[in-house]
């Protein structure tokens, strides 16, 4: 008997349900190749080639741990979320779930701050890709690069998912090329098998030890890492709109996460073995890609490092734009965001949620080029600090709650499970409360993360009761429908027949003729 989470749960609302009956064609379906781009191409980027370098010089070789702890946790988080998306692979969005699972309020909560979060990302991105573009040209304004990528991405996105898929497939080829190239020469030269290469293993213990910092600074180094690795859910949300949905939500939370934590992880083992981490240079100085580029003889590493990096942050501005544009759509699919945005066009695409996602992405950059004193795009930055956490932390308790309505053939039938229930499902939550402790006492930096994300998080609460209301609403509007025009007129028609229609004598004698019975 296979699972079902149909309590009670529409199958037409969700972040990922987009496809229109009129694009339902598989031509116009993302393949199987698109969702593994896509998932990689969700969360490589600039955090793994440059901000590595911060938590290897903080933490030391241990920098290491911290990113298999928290590629761990996500690796949970994601797996619970397959449980769910597998079961019903039409839907895959996480809002979706926390709404039948835990109640409106949190797919509301959860879904709001998803879309925000994404819309900080699309700015933030269109940024630093003005920035690496304006090195290129200093001649032209950054803020001119920054608008035109955002042009081009939403462009890409408006046209239809396929060719959203096409796009970031090739983006995210070449950052997955880099860092394959960036692994497989780094063995070689680990080894000492390179031309100027030696056996380095040494370096993991030697300059301090392993653990020179101290095991403070690893379990704060997770709190930095996780975040690094948001962005594995696009994969969830984008299997729905794949040419086989099921097939795609086990890819997605199975081997391509396993890829992820290769790539991660062992990137971050091959820097801290080759590279003493107390002589690795400064990150806005030089990242750590360009400086193992460099010593293993490549040429002009840096030029191709900082192509390898636009690509990546191009990719991460078009997969951050279809997450916020999908959820957005999905939030106006269950009335907690105005219905117009949940308007697709014919081939599936919510133009109207691609736009308007688009728009506060312009508004930030707009702020942070006019007023960059003004700490606008700072605090928008900030207040989306502890989306991730909460994200994982809705899922694991989504999950949780939805196994215990399950009967024991219901579990039994599931096609992708989640092990030890519900003890790993507590213990991400457990560690999302401990990451934000940590966070609230390792500095100024990440505690105003945590401050600036609960001022967002009170300005939802301010307008729940209103969206509950105007939800309670536009749930008994689609429950009791008014008639439409041609509705009325055959109730008329038929009410007028009747009165028109004549009634026998015999009719009435007969009726009244007939004698109760005892």
């Amino acid at each position: 008997m296979r699972a079902n989470y149909n309590r009670p749960v529409s199958p037409a609302t969700s972040a990922a349900q987009v496809i229109s009956p009129s694009s339902k064609s598989g031509s116009k379906k993302l393949a199987s190749r698109h969702i593994t781009m896509i998932t990689l191409g969700g969360i490589i980027g600039a955090s793994l080639f440059v901000g590595s370098g911060n938590v290897i010089r903080n933490v030391g070789p241990a920098a290491l741990v911290s990113y298999l702890i928290g590629g761990i946790l996500v690796f949970l988080a994601m797996r619970m979320l397959g449980e769910m998306a597998a079961a019903r692979p039409s839907t895959g969005s996480f809002m979706e779930y926390a709404r039948v699972g835990l109640g409106d309020w949190a797919a509301y909560f959860v879904g709001w701050l998803y879309w925000y979060f994404w819309v900080g990302v699309i700015a933030f991105e269109a940024v630093v890709s003005g920035s690496i573009l304006h090195g290129w040209m200093p001649g032209v304004p950054e803020w001119v690069f920054s608008i035109s990528m955002m042009l081009i991405f939403t462009i890409t996105n408006l046209v239809s998912v396929r060719s959203f898929g096409e796009v970031e497939f090739w983006l995210a080829s070449i950052k997955v090329v880099a860092i394959v190239v960036f692994l497989g020469v780094g063995v070689l030269f680990a080894l000492g098998f390179w031309p100027g290469g030696s056996f380095s293993l040494p370096n993991l213990w030697q300059h301090g030890g392993f653990a020179p910092n101290g095991v403070w600074p690893i379990i704060a180094g997770v709190a930095i890492v996780i975040f690094s690795y948001f962005g594995t859910e696009i994969a969830v949300m984008a299997a729905s709109e794949s040419e086989d949905p099921a097939k795609g939500v086990r890819q997605a939370t199975t081997t391509v996460v396993w890829r992820i934590l290769l790539f991660f992880v062992g990137a971050v083992f091959l820097i801290v073995m080759i590279v003493p981490w107390n002589q690795l240079p400064d990150p806005q100085v030089e990242g750590p890609f360009v400086h193992l580029f460099t010593m293993y003889g490549i040429p002009a590493a840096g030029v191709i490092m900082s192509a390898v990096t636009l690509t990546a942050v191009c990719s991460v501005l078009n997969s951050g734009l279809y997450s916020a544009a999908r959820m957005f759509a999905a939030l106006a699919d269950q009335g907690y965001a105005p219905g117009i945005v949940a308007k697709r066009s014919k081939n599936g695409v919510p133009v109207a949620a691609v736009l308007a996602s688009t728009l506060g992405g312009y508004a930030a950059v707009i702020v942070n080029f006019a007023a960059p004193d003004s700490g606008i795009f700072d605090f928008i930055m900030n207040s989306a600090g502890l989306v991730a956490l909460l994200v994982y932390a809705f899922i694991a308790a989504t999950q949780i709650r939805m196994r215990s309505r399950m009967s024991k053939e219901e579990v039994a039938g599931l096609e992708l499970k989640m092990w030890l229930h519900p003890w790993l499902g507590i213990l991400v939550i457990a560690s999302v409360v401990g990451i934000i402790v940590i966070m609230v006492v390792s500095g100024e930096g990440t505690r105003t993360q945590v401050w600036t994300s609960l001022v967002s998080v009170g300005v939802l609460a301010i307008f729940w009761p209103a969206v509950r209301k105007r939800l309670a609403r536009v749930r008994a509007k689609r429950a009791f429908p008014e008639p439409s025009a041609a509705e009325l007129a055959q109730r008329l028609q038929a009410e007028s027949s009747a009165a028109a229609t004549p009634v026998a004598a015999s009719d009435i004698e007969g009726a009244g003729s007939q004698q109760p019975r005892a």
